[in-house]
């Protein structure tokens, strides 16, 4: 928790006392869909042109749960968006990849491993005020998974190492955004 809430004020420090960000260039962002889910979350969006941004995002959850059950993972999430109208307003679309790495489980197994794809996103982003928006995303794609795989109490001679494609949802977000 610590290490997050650090993170959090380095990045605001940072991006507060960058040298110049022009009106409509940068924006900071955080996902209320992994809030809800107990995941801090931090992003942040740049004006490549007109109608081109590179959004950078990223997650960690770091939580331990009752009885020792826990998923600890981080995420980054980069994607370049293309807006039909003009960059933080209305539609787009984007093409997003993905990695993380991952730690835990709920029930009688533990999961120890990697993933990394890719795919598309459709989104809208709402203007709130001069300086705040709204934006909701969602995106289909690709990712491979590869993992050690073992009883949830850890024996190394029990471990299996597993495989997986996943195809369908790869990104959900409905985010609060500032403008600088």
């Amino acid at each position: 928790m610590k290490r997050t809430l650090l993170f959090i004020t380095t990045t605001l420090l940072l991006l507060a006392t960058a040298s110049k960000a022009a009106a409509q260039n940068t924006a900071l962002k955080t996902n209320g869909l992994y809030w809800l889910a107990t995941t801090p979350n931090l992003g942040v969006e740049f004006a490549l042109a007109d109608r081109w941004t590179l959004d950078l995002s990223g997650a960690y959850n770091p939580w331990t749960f009752k009885d020792d059950k826990k998923m600890r993972f981080w995420l980054a999430q980069p994607e370049v968006r293309y807006w039909l109208c003009e960059k933080f307003e209305g539609h787009f679309f984007g093409l997003h990849a993905h990695g993380a790495q991952f730690y835990g489980g709920f029930d009688k197994k533990r999961y120890d491993g990697y993933l990394a794809g890719g795919g598309l996103t459709y989104g809208y982003d709402w203007i709130l005020s001069p300086h705040w928006n709204l934006e909701a995303a969602i995106g289909i794609g690709y990712a491979h998974l590869w993992f050690k795989e073992s009883p949830r109490i850890h024996c190394i001679k029990c471990e299996v190492d597993k495989h997986k494609n996943y195809f369908g949802v790869t990104k959900a977000a409905v985010s609060l955004i500032y403008i600088f």
